[in-house]
């Protein structure tokens, strides 16, 4: 499968790499190179893969499946639902070493970052991303657009819905529901359900 990642910065660095570690692991995939919106990365080949053009060049370039390498959760699902609608086919994305469980189901465009712990029963939404070393507990629901940083822990029965930022090193108590795109801030624990759009910080996490 050819892969063409949108995005060169730092979140598509990190797919590309993946890709790389997914290939050697000896999974059928083949990372074409990125697109970006910015021209002064359009000459450079960030990880030894050529920077081809604007975003907007997706339709034009030889490709099986897209992935999104954008860390903002709102720019994320704007383009993947526009692209989507486009026709645009989007493919998840495991490293080697995450440690999914047998049920769980990743949507597409989502990425399982390296020693990630997907545990049994839970569910990654589309175009989501699960950074490395983050621990997510039996029946998780992570929803679609979702970021969950490196280091984040979950325990059993948590809901997070969709476009929430669950920052470094967070960790949520079981059954907790974080509303759709609220925020979680770096080392929090999160003891109570957080409304929708809601920044919460600190142990035990409160409203900011």
């Amino acid at each position: 499968m050819r892969i063409l990642i949108l995005g060169a910065g730092g979140q598509g660095q990190v797919l590309a790499d993946a890709l790389r570690f997914a290939a050697e692991a000896g999974q059928p995939v083949t990372p074409v190179g990125y697109l970006d919106d910015n021209p002064a990365l359009w000459q450079r080949a960030p990880l030894g893969l050529p920077v081809l053009g604007a975003l907007a060049a997706w339709r034009d370039i030889d490709h099986d499946a897209l992935l999104l390498g954008i860390g903002a959760n709102r720019r994320r699902c704007e383009l993947y639902t526009a692209l989507a609608a486009e026709g645009a086919h989007f493919t998840a994305l495991r490293h080697p070493t995450a440690l999914v469980g047998h049920d769980v189901l990743v949507g597409p465009g989502s990425y399982i970052g390296a020693y990630v712990i997907l545990a049994a029963g839970s569910v990654v939404g589309a175009n989501a991303i699960v950074h490395g070393n983050a621990v997510i507990g039996h029946h998780n629901h992570i929803g679609d657009h979702v970021h969950i940083a490196p280091g984040v822990h979950t325990a059993g029965d948590v809901n997070i819905e969709t476009g929430v930022m669950v920052g470094i090193g967070a960790n949520i108590l079981p059954q907790q529901r974080i509303g759709a795109w609220a925020v979680v801030g770096a080392g929090a624990v999160v003891h109570r359900e957080v409304a929708p759009g809601v920044t919460v910080v600190g142990v035990p996490a409160r409203p900011l």
